[in-house]
């Protein structure tokens, strides 16, 4: 393919785009987000690179697995990046002592997920969001820290508790002093015992270390749309533990207002893992950022795509949230500005998608190949995308 430039009459600028396929790819880029409850980005990846490989055997194909900062996130960027696992006890969510892990990359990033640590699959039938603490989360981040990590990216995802990330400040050295002037460590149930917050007993080396949180979500602290409202129920909560707890939150958010001058309810994303992403902001001063976003930037995805003939990437649904900036259209922004077409092999499509193409997606294409309902589809899925990237490569092969 050679790059051509052609002007758009809509607005007069001059958009990059291609001429015709010519039968032959040199190199490509993978970049699926998973199809949750399916297919893994790495399986997404596989599936497409074999047939790539099948008829265009000298291809370079750039595997980029999507990590969203939930389960899976550590293990995509050492697997596009390299670097080491490294393992670690910590503390659970109910205080347990723990397996757990981070990444470090060959760059000095490290990646932190906190449903390691702290993540719904580890309470079992002890779900209580009143009660578990990312104390462990902060065991991994002080860890980081002190091997000598240049940056970190926390995904925030899974979580069981409900703490805002107290406990996880806690474990590297803040200070939460209650009425009596006695410090302890918070859980959701105890947020409204906080009276003082001291930072300035945190670990230096945390001090030092800029922070991305991975957060797709754009909930605020509080109220009906908030942490304990919207996920509480999920890890155990009823309606009457969903008021007390967001009565809770209430009171952190005051209590950081008037001691720190920091407003986390007008912060989107700061309900994100039971209000893990308002302490995040607040205690580590970390960045909130699209997962997307973090993995383009973490990888290098500019570099990594730089002369590539074609971009494939995909989501289990495609509609109007993606919009947002989920992985199709964060890849397409990119890939826009650099004249790389893209095809988006997606599990469903919605009725409002029209505004991708305009961000950048050259086509999208669905795998329900029957067209039948996701309990039926997803069994076959594999097969079905095994397929469709077949039947598409098929019809580029013959474009003259």
């Amino acid at each position: 393919m050679q790059r051509c430039m052609k002007t758009c009459h809509k607005d007069m600028q001059m958009i990059p785009t291609r001429d015709l396929y010519e039968g032959k790819m040199n190199k490509v880029v993978l970049i699926p987000d998973s199809f949750k409850g399916t297919m893994s980005s790495s399986q997404i990846i596989s599936i497409m690179k074999e047939r790539i490989l099948h008829y265009h055997p000298d291809c370079s194909v750039v595997s980029i697995p999507v990590a969203d900062g939930g389960e899976g996130s550590v293990d995509s960027f050492l697997t596009a990046l390299g670097g080491e696992k490294i393992a670690l006890r910590t503390k659970g969510p109910w205080n347990e002592e723990i397996e757990s892990f981070y990444g470090m990359l060959p760059d000095g990033t490290a990646i932190i997920e906190m449903a390691v640590s702290a993540g719904l699959p580890l309470v079992g039938d002890r779900k209580d969001p009143a009660q578990t603490t990312t104390y462990g989360v902060g065991e991994l981040i002080i860890d980081a820290a002190r091997r000598g990590a240049r940056r970190l990216v926390i995904g925030l995802g899974g979580s069981a508790t409900n703490d805002a990330g107290c406990g996880a400040a806690a474990a590297c050295g803040v200070r939460f002093i209650d009425k009596e002037g006695k410090p302890f460590i918070p859980v959701g149930d105890t947020l409204d015992r906080i009276c003082h917050i001291d930072l300035s007993t945190m670990d230096e080396s945390v001090k030092a270390l800029p922070i991305t949180a991975m957060c797709d979500i754009d909930n605020p602290f509080y109220g009906p749309a908030g942490a304990a409202a919207i996920y509480g129920p999920q890890k155990g909560a009823d309606p009457e533990m969903v008021k007390a707890l967001d009565g809770k939150m209430r009171h952190l958010a005051s209590v950081l207002s008037k001691e720190l001058g920091i407003e986390l309810q007008k912060i989107p994303g700061s309900g994100a893992a039971g209000g893990m992403g308002g302490g995040m902001s607040a205690f580590f001063s970390a960045r909130l950022q699209m997962g997307i976003d973090t993995v383009l930037e973490t990888t290098g995805f500019e570099v990594l795509a730089e002369g590539a003939d074609m971009i494939f990437t995909g989501e289990g649904r495609i509609d109007g949230q993606s919009l947002r900036g989920k992985v199709v259209i964060g890849v397409a922004r990119k890939a826009k500005k650099m004249g790389i077409p893209v095809i988006a092999i997606v599990g469903d499509i919605g009725d409002d998608i029209t505004a991708a193409y305009d961000e950048g997606v050259s086509g999208i294409f669905s795998i329900n190949r029957v067209a039948v309902p996701y309990k039926e589809a997803r069994p076959r899925a594999k097969d079905d995308m095994r397929l469709t990237m077949d039947n598409i490569l098929r019809f580029m092969k013959r474009i003259r």
